[in-house]
């Protein structure tokens, strides 16, 4: 076959193959165009993601406390949507023209042909307007959500904690796609810490839609659609009306309070305060209401129970007591004199008595500061950070509550960093000794320590979840926590614990927290701060025999602990142990049981 007859069949094949394309074109453009036309505007597809209601939280009694109200969206389809109606929704949804152009702007890629969302919990004229003009206000519809609604009378802010919008720079970080624009997402608390257990799983309905945008069915009746899961709830620790109760007990002052069962690690309630309204977050959220939270001189946004680190003072003073024991510098019956003041260097440090040769039980009884100045250059740095470590400071507790701090226990690196080789001296020991100069704790750290020292070496991570559970199936997950032995005789924790007991019972700086009914324990501290008056703090745990409940309360520039925080953490102590019937309330500075 010679190459002009080769040519000849190459052409041939090219001509007919060109011949039935411009045929079929022909009758789909102008023989069909009325039938084929019809099914195109039947056949378009919009795909709408359902998104899934946020599991809910339960109290430790069954009681709702984090629930869900449905709300409208207003959505809007970049690819259908007639820019020449912005200012009429804008105008609608009470936003500018330019918020609307900023989050369509933003959508790329195939994204254009899916609902935005544009802004959450509209007002129900808002849908009745776009359902009267839905043809003319192509690309723009609704949805029906889920948003929070919380049916309590306390707030416990810092503990359910928000969700917010995702943002640009969040959802580019995110691992894997679950997001897109316009979800919100846990942004703080518990909503945050259990974000992906909330959640749950989004579905997704496909409906065909004609060429005007409107919804003319389900697509394939329903078979390709993907229902949602909702999120998984928390059964909570949290006792309601202890909750309640100490939010009411610390007011308008500054400060936290956190109680836990020292058997468990369960918390039972937690306040920081200021604290603020978490319906400000349900819905949209104001960005000048965001921003006067986020500026407040107070700092609402900011939980003190896990973020604050400040100088515990005389509560620190058993950590002393162990840090001596156990390296073997003091004995549970060796003394030590207190004169009443201490000279080291050219610096005298003032006690507030003189208590003559006493043991450790006696010095953590009148709190005498002597003893731990001097205990203090005894123990060494070295020892102060082991034992300190030991009971879990300068280290997270782990608490199921993000943004936890680790505080700060100083040590030899920590001042040679700080202030180099010869800038520091072993008489930093003497302030430390009292829960003064450097270090700092906060008042989750506190709390763990106190109820590790009630249960004589048994060192619980504190949690508020106690369990999660799926709303469908009805299947428990039950969590897990570390739980560690803290290895020192029991002998150690006894005489501890005495003085702890004598604080209260005795001659100590807590007799006036002193319940007929309930053997309460504890430790007062009074910690100096750079600006304004002195802290206040108490931790302490009940029964002493059989401790049920642990408690730290620290009040920021609140003064002695034994005047404010003793008679708040004797309060909530003994509400708590007699079933939340008791109510106690200061008269001077006597705590006094009312039936």
């Amino acid at each position: 076959m010679d190459l002009a007859i080769k040519k000849y069949i190459i052409f041939s094949i090219c001509f007919a193959i060109l011949a039935i394309l411009i045929g079929r074109l022909i009758q789909l453009q102008l023989l069909n165009v009325e039938e084929f036309g019809k099914k195109s505007q039947k056949n378009s597809v919009k795909i709408i993601t359902d998104i899934p209601a946020r599991g809910l939280m339960y109290d430790r009694n069954g009681k709702v406390v984090v629930d869900n109200k449905p709300a409208y969206s207003l959505m809007i389809t970049h690819s259908q949507f007639n820019f020449d109606n912005l200012n009429e929704v804008a105008n609608l949804i009470e936003v500018t023209p330019e918020y609307i152009n900023e989050i369509l702007s933003k959508v790329k890629g195939t994204n254009r042909f899916s609902p935005v969302k544009i802004k959450r919990d509209v007002e129900f004229r808002v849908i009745s307007y776009i359902e009267e003009n839905k043809e003319r206000l192509r690309g723009v519809d609704y949805q029906v959500e889920a948003l929070r609604f919380y049916p309590n009378t306390f707030k416990a802010s810092h503990t359910f904690g928000y969700t917010k919008e995702i943002s640009e720079k969040q959802l580019d970080k995110q691992v894997g796609n679950y997001y897109t624009q316009g979800d919100v997402m846990g942004s703080s608390g518990l909503e945050r810490f259990y974000e992906n257990y909330l959640r749950g799983e989004k579905g997704r309905k496909l409906v065909s839609v004609d060429v005007k945008g409107k919804e003319v069915g389900s697509y394939n009746d329903g078979k390709d659609d993907i229902k949602p899961v909702n999120g998984f709830d928390l059964l909570l620790s949290l006792d309601s009306e202890l909750q309640e109760y100490a939010e009411n007990r610390l007011g308008s002052r500054r400060g936290a309070i956190i109680a836990l069962d020292p058997r468990t690690g369960e918390i039972l309630c937690m306040v920081s305060k200021p604290d603020f309204d978490l319906s400000l977050f349900s819905g949209p959220t104001d960005s000048k209401v965001f921003a006067d939270l986020l500026l407040h001189k107070d700092k609402p946004l900011f939980n003190r129970v896990v973020q604050s680190r400040q100088p515990p003072g005389s509560t620190w003073k058993m950590l002393m007591g162990f840090a001596g024991l156990g390296s073997g510098v003091i004995t549970t019956t060796s003394t030590i004199s207190c004169g009443g003041s201490f000279r080291y260097g050219n610096r005298t440090f003032e006690d507030h008595g003189a208590y003559g040769s006493i043991n450790v039980t006696r010095a953590i009884e009148v709190s005498a500061n002597v003893f731990f100045y001097k205990l203090g250059l005894k123990v060494g740095l070295d020892n102060y950070n082991k034992y300190g470590k030991m009971f879990g400071f300068g280290l997270k507790t782990g608490v199921d509550i993000p943004g936890e701090i680790s505080g700060l226990l100083p040590s030899e690196e920590y001042f040679n960093k700080v202030y180099g080789p010869k800038g520091w001296t072993q008489g930093f020991l003497v302030s430390l000794g009292i829960g003064q100069g450097e270090l700092g704790v906060t008042p989750v750290q506190m709390v763990a320590y106190t109820a590790a020292i009630s249960m004589e070496g048994l060192y619980i991570q504190p949690h508020i979840v106690r369990r999660i559970v799926n709303p469908i199936t009805g299947q428990e997950e039950i969590l897990e926590f570390e739980q560690r032995r803290i290895e020192l005789p029991n002998e150690y924790f006894k005489a501890i614990k005495k003085g702890m007991y004598l604080v209260v019972n005795g001659n100590g700086t807590a007799k006036n927290i002193r319940s007929s009914e309930f053997v309460l324990a504890g430790k007062t501290g009074t910690a100096q701060v750079t600006k304004g008056n002195n802290h206040s703090w108490f931790v302490g745990f009940a029964p002493y025999d059989n401790p049920q409940i642990a408690v730290c309360v620290l009040g920021e520039n609140a003064g002695w602990g034994s005047q404010f925080a003793a008679p708040l953490a004797a309060a909530i102590m003994i509400r708590y142990l007699s079933g939340n019937t008791e109510d106690v309330y200061e008269e001077g500075s006597t705590v006094i049981v009312r039936d």
